[in-house]
């Protein structure tokens, strides 16, 4: 019984818990900052791919 109550009282893992939250949620404010970025990036991509689509290269020197 003193051991579980050892264990109990023991507070040397409450640390770990707090970073492990912490990175949880910087690693979900990524993603919700990638999925928002992603979508504009692509739009923008397109319009890039459509311009230069349009060019014509000259090959002759």
């Amino acid at each position: 019984m003193k051991l579980f109550n050892a264990f109990l009282n023991d507070e040397s893992g409450a640390v770990t818990v707090d970073w492990v939250v912490l990175t949880a949620a910087i690693v979900g404010l990524g993603i919700a900052v990638m999925s928002s970025v992603g979508a504009g990036t692509t739009a923008y991509a397109d319009k890039i791919s459509s311009h230069l689509a349009k060019r014509s290269v000259t090959t002759t020197y």
